[in-house]
């Protein structure tokens, strides 16, 4: 049989979830520091799953 081993180790999505994980902790800390949490959570998963998602680009077009 000429069966294909699987090249992609991770799951995927999994970049993606590290950089809102990151970027919730980074929004809360700032959400403290201007007094107003929600904006800074909001901010937080903004920026995290932007970052998450060029991370997650990055690393599939490194595999390829």
């Amino acid at each position: 049989m000429d069966e294909q081993p699987n090249k992609q180790s991770r799951q995927s999505g999994s970049g993606i979830g590290v950089g809102i994980a990151v970027g919730v902790a980074i929004g809360a800390a700032l959400g403290v520091a201007m007094d107003n949490i929600g904006v800074g959570v909001a901010l937080g998963v903004a920026i995290g799953a932007g970052v998450g998602a060029a991370l997650e680009q990055n690393q599939k077009e490194r595999t390829e």
